[in-house]
């Protein structure tokens, strides 16, 4: 099959030999998979991003985690693919990613240097575990020596934990997983594909037991759904309980795409939050700056209460070291989003 609505930019970067497939079994109903040949893995992070790491590495677009906040929904736009449930359903799969990857490894660039993956959707989404691309492309990554970092929702990285090990042998592995809260009844309703909070916390346990630290990303806090004292307190408990090396929070962001997307769940689900989240996010994308510290500061306080901190020196490439908006003098949250292909 051809890609309809393959655009003329887009073909440049997959070619328009795509095939598109579904699969009736039950974890996968309902979603279209496109598989592409990517002509190229490996996206270098412009250098106005100030991003903590320049490189990245992205082998999948859409997601079926379906977050109704995630950032990256926008990218589904510049396929002419849909942002919402399109986003959640289509998934592009670059199949040669692996492939592309050792090649560009034995060229000129990006050797030697940090590579980020998880840093636009999760590359251990559902549809890893039918395509496989990451054993491949960690193989490639640990052949060379090259030092990288992986930040996921999905338990499905243990099933590459003798990979992962390997690698940490020869190079700097880095492995960060993101859980924003601990409230079974929250996860339900915006993190709907993802395992479980407690599920991921459970493979934070299993990496440290198995020698590779792991910090968390507290992210998003979601305002006046998830962030009480109370709430914040709970998740950083659960996360020290886990064995984090570290655990920084982000503050909810609503950049386009994920904003209308979210605010039309909220209105469906929350109706009464509407008129403060206008308020909140009438400036933009990010929370107000005083909203940011105080809730750093707040999980800061109960980290140092539960032995843990903010992200080690080691860790800085994959999570911000300082609380929002001191790192790099923009949001911390802004660290964090790429819109790459």
């Amino acid at each position: 099959m051809r890609w309809d609505n393959l655009s003329e930019g887009s073909a440049a970067l997959f070619g328009t030999d795509v095939v598109s497939r579904t699969f009736d079994t039950p974890e996968f109903r309902g979603i279209t998979f496109h598989e592409v040949r990517a002509r190229s893995i490996v996206n270098r992070v412009p250098g106005a991003s100030r991003m903590p790491f320049e490189w990245t590495v992205n082998p999948y677009r859409g997601c079926t985690h379906a977050c109704v906040y995630c950032f990256a929904r926008k990218t589904h736009a510049y396929l002419d693919l849909d942002t919402g449930t399109g986003f959640d359903s289509q998934i592009v799969v670059k199949v040669n990613a692996p492939d592309l990857l050792r090649r560009a490894l034995s060229g000129s660039h990006p050797r030697g240097e940090h590579i980020a993956m998880g840093t636009n959707v999760d590359c251990y989404q559902r549809a890893e575990g039918r395509y496989r691309l990451m054993p491949g492309i960690i193989e490639a990554l640990r052949d060379h020596a090259n030092p990288f970092s992986i930040l996921t929702k999905g338990t499905l990285l243990l099933r590459d934990l003798d990979l992962l090990r390997q690698a940490a042998e020869v190079t700097e592995v880095g492995i960060s997983v993101s859980v924003g809260f601990t409230d079974p009844e929250l996860w339900r309703t915006v993190e709907p594909g993802t395992p479980s909070p407690e599920r991921r916390l459970d493979m934070v346990r299993t990496l440290s037991e198995h020698g590779i630290r792991c910090g968390v990303l507290m992210a998003p806090v979601i305002p006046f759904l998830g962030d009480t004292p109370e709430q914040l307190r709970a998740t950083v408990r659960a996360i020290a309980a886990a064995g984090a090396t570290s655990v920084t929070p982000l503050a909810l962001h609503l950049r386009p795409g994920a904003r209308e997307w979210y605010l039309a769940w909220l209105a469906r689900e929350h109706p009464h939050l509407v008129p403060r989240y206008q308020r909140m996010y009438a400036g933009g994308a990010y929370a107000p700056k005083w909203y940011q510290r105080q809730i750093t500061r707040q999980v800061h306080e109960f980290a140092a209460e539960y032995g843990i901190g903010p992200a080690h020196r080691g860790e800085a490439r994959r999570i911000p070291e300082r609380p929002a908006g001191e790192h790099t003098g923009r949001p911390m949250g802004e660290a964090m989003q790429l819109s790459l292909l």
